[in-house]
This record gives C-alpha cells, sequence and structure tokens, in this order.
C-alpha cells in the first residue's frame, strides 16, 4: 500500500510530524515559498488584470523536484503548510505545479504540532482556499506596484539603496510624526504639594494637593505654590470624609501576536523578531525527553482571542487543582476580538497545561523558557477570577484647602496568583496618570482614621516640587506595535518584518531602547508624504487592510480593488518622477570653516548622507562628516589589549571605527570593531570582527587569526540570528543586485537560505 506525503514548510516541524505519523506518511518540507514574483522585473502584467509572473525561486528547483517524485507514488497529498495567508499561497503554489487530481491533493491545517493537534487536521482535510490565497496575492501584489515603483524614484532623487514600501513607509511616518511631536513640545510648568501627615494609629502617609473649597485647582506657578504652602504650614488637618470601595480587575485575554510581541517587548526588551523566531521553535516542537518532540505552543500567527471549548475545560481543571476552586470563575471567560480579527485561529496558548514550565525548563533554551513562562501564565490567568482591591480614599481639609490620599489593599489575588506577581501588582486604577507621566493618586499604605480626626504634620511636613509637563515618549518595538494593530496597519505575521525593515534600512535607529529616525528616514518620509499622500495616510493603509480581509471574506474581488489602487497611484508616480526634488543637488550654507582655506563649508548630500563640502571647490577639495564625534566623545568599551592587557580605545579611520591600545605608542597593537558573533570552529574562542582585503573589500574573520591560527572567515554581514534549521548561532547575509538581502547558514551540510524582499 502507498504512502502518503505531508508537505510543511520547515524541517524542524517535519520531524516533529513523522514521529507521530509513523510509517504510514511521508513528511516533507518546502523550506517555505518555493514560487514568488521576480526580483529582476516588477512582474506584474498591470495590462493583464494585474497577472502576476510567479517564478520558481532560486534554489527551490532541487526541493520542488523532491516533493513531485515523492508526489507521483504517493496515495494522498496533504498540504499542511502554516494556517495563515501565506501558508495558503506556499500550499496553492505547489499544488500548480504538482498537477496531480484535485481529489489527490488537499490542505489540512495544523493549529497545534501535537498528536492530537496532527489527528484533527488530518480528520478534516480541506480544499485550498481560493479566497484566502486571493487575499495573498492581492497583497504581494500591491507591495509589489508600490515598491517596485516608488523605490527607483527615491534612488534618483535621494540615494541609491532606498527603499519604500506600502506598510514600511507608514510605520516609519509613525516614528518620524512621533518625534517632531516631541520637538515642537512646549513643557508647562505646574507643581506638586504634598503633606506628610500621622494619625492617631500607624503608618504616617503622604497627601496630595487636590484643590480649593472641594473643587480641584491647578498650580501652574510658584507664587500660588508658596501660597499654598505657606497656608498648609500654618493650618491645621481635618478628615473630612473616607471612601471606600471595592475595584476588579478582570483576567486579561490570552495572546494574539502583537500582545505576546509587547509583552516579551516589555519584560525581557525582545525584538519582535527574535520573539516570533523562539515562539516559532515552540510551536515546531521541542525534544522534552521521554515524550520526544512536542510542540509547546499552538500557532503563534494570530489575532484571535479565541479558545476552544477542550482548551477551556482542561484549564479550568488545571486551576482548580493547582489555585483551587475559589480561583474559578462559575462560566468561563470569553473576550471580545477587534473588528478586523481573523477568527480562524485561536488565540496562542500552551498545547497542554501538563506541561507547565517547570517540568519541561529543563529541556529549553534561556529564550525560550522566557516565552514559554509567559504564555502559559497568560493562558491560566485568563479563565481565573478578578483580582479584588480594597481601595479606600481619605478626604482632608485644611483651612479652605483640600488633599486626598489613596491607598489599595488586594484582598483576592484572583488571576495574578497564576501570573506569580499578587503581591507587588499595580491596582486598576494604576495605569491612569494626569497627562504628566506621573499617577495623581499612587497607592500608598493608609493607617485606619475616623472622620474629624485631627492629622499632624511629621516627617518631611509640607513638600513643594517644581515640575514640568513631559512629551510624548519615543516609540518601543513594542509600543509602535500597539499603535499599528490600534491604528489597523498590518496584521500579525508583518509586525516583525516592518519593524526589521525600517531598522536594516538605517530609516530608524534604537537609542536606549527608543524608536529615533534618522536624518536619512525624515527626509524619506517627508519626500513620500509630499508626493504620495495617499501611500503614506495611515488611514488609507488601514482601509486597504480592510479590503484584503474583506477578499478573504467573499466581499471584494482582488482585481478591482487593485484597478481602483493603481489608476491614482500611477499618476502620483509619474508627477514625483518630474517634480520631486533631486536631494543632491541641494546645499546648504553653514557656518563652518574650512580649515585648509578659510572659506565656508557647504552641507550637501552624497552616497552615504550628508557631509560638509568647501565652498571653493575645486580649487580646494576639503571634506568632513557632519556632526562627526571627536574621537575622545566616542563611548568607552571593555575590552583588553591581547598583546598588553591594557584597555582598548575607539578611533576613527577612513573605513570607520576600530580599536587601537591605549599604551599606544610604546604599543601599536589595533583590532576591529566587535561584532558580538564568537566564532563557530570549536574550542577557538574568537570572535567574528570586520575585516578588509588590500582592494578595500570587506569580509569577516575570527579574532584568534593571530593568536590561535584561526583562519574561518565569511564573505557577508554576519547576523546575530540562530539557524531555524540547524540551530547555529548567527546567518549570513549578502545584499543582491535587485534589492533585498540573502540570509543563510554557512554550516556544512545545512543549506539554510532565506531572501528578504526590498519592499
Amino acid at each position: 500500500m502507498s504512502k502518503s506525503l505531508v508537505i510543511v514548510e520547515s524541517p524542524a516541524k517535519a520531524r516533529t510530524i513523522r514521529k507521530y505519523l509513523g510509517s504510514a506518511y511521508t513528511v516533507k518540507a518546502s523550506l517555505g515559498h518555493v514560487k514568488d514574483l521576480p526580483k529582476s522585473k516588477m512582474g506584474v502584467a498591470v495590462d493583464r488584470d494585474f497577472e502576476p509572473e510567479y517564478h520558481i525561486i532560486t534554489g527551490k528547483k532541487k526541493i520542488l523536484k523532491e516533493l513531485l517524485d515523492a508526489a507521483d507514488g504517493a496515495e494522498n497529498v496533504y498540504l499542511a503548510l502554516d494556517p495563515d495567508r501565506e501558508g495558503e499561497a506556499i500550499a496553492w503554489h505547489i499544488a500548480e505545479e504538482l498537477k496531480l487530481p484535485k481529489d489527490r491533493v488537499q490542505r489540512v491545517l495544523f493549529n497545534e504540532i501535537t498528536k492530537k493537534g496532527i489527528a484533527e487536521g488530518l480528520a478534516h482535510p480541506l480544499p485550498i482556499n481560493t479566497r484566502k490565497f486571493e487575499s495573498q496575492q492581492a497583497r504581494r501584489i500591491l507591495d509589489r506596484l508600490v515598491g517596485y515603483q516608488i523605490s527607483p524614484i527615491l534612488w534618483k532623487k535621494v540615494r541609491r539603496g532606498l527603499s519604500a514600501g506600502r506598510v514600511q513607509s507608514v510605520a516609519l511616518r509613525l516614528v518620524v510624526d512621533r518625534e517632531a511631536e516631541i520637538l515642537a513640545f512646549e513643557p508647562k510648568e505646574y507643581w506638586r504639594i504634598s503633606a506628610q501627615l500621622a494619625a492617631a494609629a500607624p503608618p504616617p502617609f503622604v497627601a496630595q494637593y487636590y484643590g480649593r473649597n472641594g473643587r480641584k485647582a491647578e498650580v501652574n506657578n510658584e507664587a500660588t505654590a508658596t501660597q499654598i504652602f505657606n497656608d498648609l504650614e500654618a493650618a491645621q488637618f481635618v478628615v473630612s470624609q473616607i471612601d471606600k470601595k471595592e475595584r476588579r480587575r478582570a483576567a486579561p485575554p490570552p495572546f494574539i501576536t502583537s500582545r505576546l510581541q509587547q509583552e516579551m517587548a516589555r519584560r525581557y526588551r525582545f525584538t519582535a523578531k527574535r520573539t516570533m523566531m523562539v515562539a516559532q521553535q515552540l510551536y515546531e516542537g521541542v525534544d522534552i525527553g521521554s515524550e520526544g518532540t512536542v510542540g509547546l505552543i499552538t500557532y503563534m500567527r494570530t489575532d484571535s482571542v479565541r479558545l476552544s471549548d477542550d482548551a477551556v475545560a482542561e484549564v479550568r481543571d488545571h486551576i482548580a487543582a493547582q489555585h483551587g476552586k475559589a480561583y474559578l470563575p462559575a462560566r468561563p471567560n470569553t473576550f471580545k476580538a477587534r473588528k478586523s480579527a481573523q477568527d480562524a485561529h485561536e488565540a496562542i496558548r500552551p498545547t497542554s497545561t501538563a506541561n507547565p514550565p517547570e517540568a519541561v525548563n529543563k529541556y529549553l533554551t534561556p529564550d525560550q523558557r522566557k516565552l514559554y513562562r509567559v504564555v502559559f501564565e497568560r493562558f491560566v490567568a485568563c479563565q481565573m477570577k478578578p483580582a479584588v482591591y480594597d481601595q479606600t480614599t481619605i478626604h482632608i481639609d485644611a483651612g479652605e484647602h483640600n488633599l486626598r490620599a489613596s491607598g489599595s489593599v488586594l484582598q483576592f489575588a484572583g488571576w495574578l496568583k497564576a501570573v506569580g506577581d499578587a503581591a507587588t501588582a499595580a491596582p486598576p486604577e494604576a495605569d491612569k496618570n494626569n497627562g504628566n507621566g506621573e499617577s495623581d493618586d499612587a497607592p500608598v499604605e493608609l493607617p485606619p482614621v475616623q472622620q474629624g480626626e485631627v492629622l499632624q504634620k511629621t516627617g518631611a511636613g509640607i513638600q513643594r516640587e517644581q515640575k514640568f509637563t513631559q512629551p510624548p515618549s519615543r516609540f518601543t518595538e513594542g509600543t509602535l506595535i500597539r499603535e499599528l494593530e490600534e491604528r489597523g496597519i498590518g496584521r500579525p505575521s508583518t509586525y516583525a518584518t516592518i519593524l526589521s525593515t525600517i531598522q536594516d534600512r538605517r530609516y530608524v535607529a534604537k537609542e536606549e531602547g527608543k524608536l529615533a529616525p534618522s536624518e536619512l528616514g525624515q527626509i524619506v518620509t517627508e519626500r513620500l508624504v509630499d508626493h504620495f499622500p495617499r501611500i503614506l495616510d495611515v488611514d488609507f493603509t488601514a482601509s486597504m487592510e480592510a479590503s484584503l480581509d474583506q477578499i478573504e471574506e467573499g466581499e471584494q474581488d482582488w482585481v478591482a480593488l487593485l484597478h481602483d489602487f493603481y489608476k491614482p497611484f500611477q499618476t502620483e508616480i509619474t508627477t514625483a518622477m518630474r517634480e520631486m526634488k533631486d536631494l543632491r543637488s541641494l546645499t546648504e550654507e553653514t557656518d563652518e570653516v574650512c580649515e585648509k582655506c578659510g572659506a565656508k563649508m557647504l552641507a550637501k548630500w552624497g552616497r552615504n548622507g550628508r557631509f560638509l563640502a568647501c565652498a571653493s571647490y575645486p580649487d580646494c577639495r576639503n571634506t568632513r562628516e557632519i556632526d562627526a564625534p571627536k574621537e575622545s566623545d566616542l563611548p568607552p568599551i571593555d575590552i583588553k589589549c591581547e598583546l598588553c592587557g591594557k584597555d582598548m580605545v575607539r578611533k576613527k579611520g577612513r573605513f570607520g571605527e576600530f580599536l587601537a591600545c591605549s599604551g599606544f605608542p610604546e604599543c601599536k597593537a589595533t583590532r576591529s570593531m566587535p561584532t558580538g558573533i564568537d566564532c563557530p570552529r570549536p574550542d577557538c574562542g574568537g570572535e567574528l570582527v570586520e575585516r578588509r582585503t588590500r582592494q578595500g573589500r570587506i569580509f569577516y574573520g575570527c579574532s584568534a587569526y593571530k593568536s590561535k591560527g584561526c583562519d574561518f572567515v565569511v564573505w557577508g554581514t554576519p547576523v546575530k540570528e540562530d539557524c531555524p534549521q540547524c540551530g547555529a548561532k548567527f546567518l549570513v547575509a549578502t545584499h543582491q543586485r535587485k534589492g533585498g538581502r540573502l540570509l543563510k547558514c554557512v554550516s556544512e551540510g545545512c543549506g539554510y537560505t532565506r531572501t528578504e524582499s526590498p519592499e
């Protein structure tokens, strides 16, 4: 009897599934997409209703032949690619190449890579979802139209190597607009006035100034603050009212992709890309000893908060057993999804409560432990009772002035017990602030008091402090994802790529964990907003996302959508090519003086950004960087000289920064800037550093080349990302002639590659 063939994306996923299915099935991996639009041209026939010209991806012919050979003798072919639009597109293209009767090729969806999840998927095969494929195809074509037609304009008018994207450029605009908002912010003065008081019973507490004669008042200048301060110094403090309320803090919903990315960024400073890479590992399967390889979490690209009935029943049993029935609500908690959410998948959850973090931690990497614990705890917490606080507010009269003190006491931990921070978790009102970045009613421990009780000043007594309102914060990765999600821009599968792209293009850089736009990012955004206002409009981008969802729902025709988009877009392209100013032709006078001839220096734009050039060119050819830091201003680095043991210091040379021994001229040792990536050779102990050939070509070699003779080199830029196929600790990136970059693993026998599109 012939076997059935199951096709998945990754070898890791294939290994896990093969273990469960046994010898009756052959399981093969496609290693992602097998077909895509070509890189050498736009690949979309606009005049033929946007017909895409798909090509087999470079390096995938061999894989496709293996799949074709395996399918040839198979009884049935099950396309078990990921249960999202990208997975549907891969399934569609593989089915197209197989050319088998439709009844032999079926789509199966594995929401979890467990024995139960695989059995359920195979028991309910489906036809390939044409509408879901068309939605993905429309998105791909839209991105190609925008990227391949705007990017060349940026190359010509701003700088070579730049790119624009339908979603990435809008995300960049949010960062640029936030920076403009911060720069335009005018701080306003205000004063905080407080009194440290003592009642008959301990403890002493701090009350904040509220207002005058029962009405809230703002204190906006020193004169008013001084008058209130003097009044309070002479006043008697009397308890006028005591308010006691019970506050409930409901359990949070289970994780969707964006919220998991935000939580991992908040707790552990994970990038969105790192979060998705670790989640993918846990979804595809981890060897946990006697059970073998098991998928520990459900599919991680989802915007649904739905949980299956079986999962809810299992976690309720777990809560009753681990925490007691007192923590279990009478009915399961349910959560409302966002309007645009695709509800086909479940939320992200552990596949089984029988695998708690403490039982599997020894089998997981540090990153996997962190993410699995966060997912597990949230899943349990989401089905528990609310946390209950007793909140007390003491109203205090001091002559005509009023003060207040609020305190909250946790009476019942509820869901907080599952997340391990019941004792320190903030009460429900702690997230509110007065617009100044601080809480009006910071919770304090309050003593028992009686109405009419006279309070005494104690400790620091009356305090006044001048403050100023603060501008909005720069986005972090987590808060930018939240902004994109709330505005309906992008989808769960795109957030990590968007964030990586705007940073890889050097439009945005991280400063102390916050996203700051570069000058280049600001200029590109300014040009795009001027000439492509529709593409850069947040609401328009959100409406396009909604239209793509409608294609999947059968409520919108994908060709009609593209026609509606393209006609005005083509006009914008023509106008921009004609009217956008060439940045390289723009010069700006500065106050800088040429140190060689005394003439004025001009600010100009070149291939590497802005620079200063002498106004006397060509008689004087002096140039230098704008705002180039002095070597003394470069940040210190904790690396010792290998020859003499003294500290290494940063220096700037014609090829950028390098390290030199602080003992110069006695010690003339130098070395390249470290990459933070260890050399893969066993027992080497070196790390990869940038080097150059005599011709100036960059490569990366081992820092132990001289000391230990390690000759390991790579031609390309090492990227600190684990190989998803063999687990190697870095990949190598090479830029492709037509844009984008190729990431590949250089471990012997691995062969993993991935192309990142320039869009």
